[in-house]
């Protein structure tokens, strides 16, 4: 598989990363399959993070006898130093290793910096002194911060969402780290779900030519598919540019990325997923969306008080409880249609 310079790190990764979120679904022996037929494809490049409950486990599981071929990403949601070293030695105990190559911090709502009241910037110089990491990254799903951390170059690598669906202001965002030689994962490139052409969005990012992405895998026939996409990367033609152009058209404005951030909710709102499951529908089989068990969970968001902790944790600024009403209309709409 071909590989990319990721930035400054000089890390030849593969043009196509393993995203670990999802392996959290699957039975260790299911996840110890799918991650050595990632290897042997020629992915190279697997990130994961401390709050993934499994996830470390899991790789550390199927890929600590090839440690020396791999590059290995995580990340700590610390926000004080002691936690960033409670955090670091156990990605290294799960991962099964004594170096993690990118150690990255996990979405922080302010840039972290030298010599300030976290400690956390630091915590990544020592760690890099002391051989436990080789490169800092930062992750972020807030533009301004993300454009702070290239604007700094503080951080050897930069993870924020990046996709078809992406905005001009990302495209610079893109542009500036490969100014600044500072290695770009793209997360999120299926921009939570909501895209379902992996072709666009793969050619998309492709045109970058900076840009890695992390593919979310959970499925041998998801990886087949990415394994596919780089043994013969399709061209971004007149096509394919109107397949991104109706994406764009149809998820225009202000739409949930599925982070989950916002969550938990008070009343136990799945916020993540019912704010837009209409989109979801439109995109993928209906069948899972109308049954009882989530016409209940729609009828849930009418016990929403707008206690406003949900939009205080939506790292894009967005107004969950206004998406969550403004979806129960369109749900109950369709479900009464069927």
């Amino acid at each position: 598989m071909e590989k990319i310079r990721l930035g400054r790190t000089g890390l030849m990764v593969s043009r196509s990363g393993f995203g670990a979120i999802p392996i959290q679904r699957i039975t260790a022996d299911q996840s110890t399959a799918l991650l050595r037929k990632a290897y042997d494809a020629g992915i190279n490049f697997f990130d994961t993070a401390h709050g993934y409950s499994d996830s470390e486990e899991k790789i550390g599981r199927a890929l600590s006898s090839v440690r020396k071929n791999i590059i290995l990403a995580t990340k700590t949601p610390a926000t004080n130093r002691k936690d960033f070293f409670e955090h670091l030695e156990l990605s290294l105990k799960r991962l099964c290793t004594d170096y993690i190559d990118i150690y990255q911090l996990h979405n922080p709502k302010a840039l972290p910096r030298p010599g300030d009241e976290t400690g956390l910037y630091d915590a990544l110089l020592e760690a890099k002194k002391s051989g436990k990491i080789r490169f800092g990254g930062i992750t972020n799903h807030r533009l301004p911060v993300a454009r702070e951390a290239v604007e700094s170059s503080l951080y050897d690598t930069l993870q924020f969402p990046f996709s078809s669906l992406s905005s001009e202001a990302d495209m610079a965002l893109v542009a500036a780290a490969k100014e600044k030689d500072i290695g770009f994962i793209a997360m999120k490139g299926l921009a939570g779900g909501l895209l379902t052409n992996a072709r666009s969005t793969f050619t998309f990012i492709r045109g970058t030519n900076h840009a890695v992405p992390i593919w979310g895998i959970e499925k041998p026939e998801q990886l087949a598919e990415f394994i596919a996409l780089e043994n013969d990367p399709p061209e971004l033609d007149d096509a394919m540019r109107e397949i991104i152009e109706h994406d764009r058209v149809e998820l225009a404005g202000a739409f949930c990325r599925g982070c989950g951030y916002c969550l938990p909710c008070p009343e136990g709102i799945e916020i993540n997923v019912a704010s837009r499951i209409t989109l979801l529908m439109r995109r993928m089989p209906v069948a899972p969306f109308v049954g009882s068990q989530w016409r209940a969970k729609m009828e849930l968001i009418e016990n929403c008080k707008e206690c406003g902790q949900c939009a205080a944790r939506c790292p894009y600024e967005l107004d969950p409880p206004s998406m969550l009403k403004k979806q129960l209309v369109e749900y109950r709409k369709f479900v009464s249609g069927l």
